[in-house]
């Protein structure tokens, strides 16, 4: 069974890891599929993986008038949008005193300002019944030294579930949020760690999750799939957390 056969669905940062994993499961459940990224090399690959039916967008994620323009890309291909999975984004980590204005600006801007206009933009594009997947994480629920801006980005967008929700959930349109926990990804390779580093803070974080190891791409991707289709169209303004268990520990 198709469970996405047919409907117009976007995902944001679908050039590697959840994105493009969600990407191809899309397509598998029928899906016409459009993904954003700002990596040219990245893109192109995309492309190669994904197929020439794919609408391809380079689009900066912390960009407002980006937003904009990636919902008139839409509007001109698809003329309607029923998903929507809010993917991009980005993690830096850094102590406290090691954050600048400057620093702060851009990872707010990617995790949560970029994301809120975006959501703006495609309103007009979303069908009735439509459903919009936001990105959170759990580390929104954790105090872990370091993720003080992600997490707050994400905190902000499990907020933004629950009141886009209340405010649209009258024309047929239902707001989620997916939050994983620690995820086997080219992401984890952006954080500036050596190979003994990265190593060490694999190992620590494994230690942290009760299931015993990092999720996957696919993991993910499977659970989004489910908020895209007409499966759980009652479940509004909630937040699903894929992380293994490290949340109760």
């Amino acid at each position: 069974m198709q469970r996405l056969r047919n409907k117009a669905t976007l995902i944001t940062g679908g050039t590697s890891g959840i994105g493009l994993a969600t990407a191809r499961r899309f397509l598998e459940e029928g899906a016409r599929v459009a993904i954003t990224g700002t990596n040219k090399g990245r893109l192109e690959e995309a492309r190669k993986t994904l197929g020439d039916n794919v609408l391809i967008i380079d689009a900066d994620a912390g960009s407002v008038a980006a937003q904009d323009d990636i919902a008139r890309q839409l509007g001109a291909a698809f003329g309607k949008l029923d998903a929507v999975f809010v993917n991009a984004g980005i993690v830096d980590l850094r102590p406290l005193a090691d954050w600048s204005e400057a620093a702060f600006d851009r990872s707010v801007a990617i995790d949560l300002k970029g994301p809120y206009f975006l959501v703006k933009a495609l309103v007009p594009l979303l069908s009735n019944p439509a459903s919009i997947i936001l990105s959170g994480s759990v580390n929104a629920h954790m105090g872990m030294a370091g993720t003080h801006v992600y997490s707050l980005a994400k905190a902000g967008m499990i907020s933004l579930a629950r009141t886009l929700s209340g405010e649209l959930i009258g024309r047929g349109i239902r707001a989620n949020v997916i939050s994983p926990g620690p995820i086997d990804t080219p992401l984890n390779d952006k954080l500036g760690l050596g190979p003994a580093e990265t190593k060490a803070r694999a190992k620590a974080v494994v230690g942290m999750v009760p299931a015993g190891r990092f999720g996957t791409a696919e993991e993910i991707a499977n659970a989004v799939v489910f908020l895209a289709s007409d499966e759980c169209r009652f479940m509004v303004g909630s937040e699903m957390l894929i992380d293994g268990g490290m949340s109760i520990m």
